[in-house]
């Protein structure tokens, strides 16, 4: 409930009253969405070495593998090309059975 009386004019008071609430309204709504976003994003993780995703090897011999769901492929060139699709669906997969998050 939002009561001001702040000017001897009930309409002024009134006008008052409803700029306040639509200030709370609009902070409550950008509130929700934060925390739909948070929940979106999920958990950050802290950016160091060790936390990488994917490994890349190159030489002496070719190996792409992803560290979250233990997916790998000879096929390093592919990757580098684009095409994740094998490691997406693994991901899913994984994220789906609860292993990852």
């Amino acid at each position: 409930m939002v009561q001001i009386q702040n000017e001897r004019s009930q309409s002024s008071n009134k006008q008052t009253a409803l700029r306040v609430l639509r200030s709370r309204l609009v902070e409550l709504e950008q509130e929700k969405r934060e925390e739909e976003l948070a929940k979106e994003r999920g958990a950050a993780q802290e950016i160091g070495f060790g936390s990488q995703i994917r490994s890349y090897v190159l030489h002496p011999y070719q190996l792409v593998k992803d560290h979250r769901t233990e997916h790998e492929t000879g096929n390093t060139q592919a990757v580098l090309d684009g095409a994740l699709d094998d490691f997406v669906r693994e991901y899913l997969l994984a994220r789906a059975a609860g292993k990852v998050m």
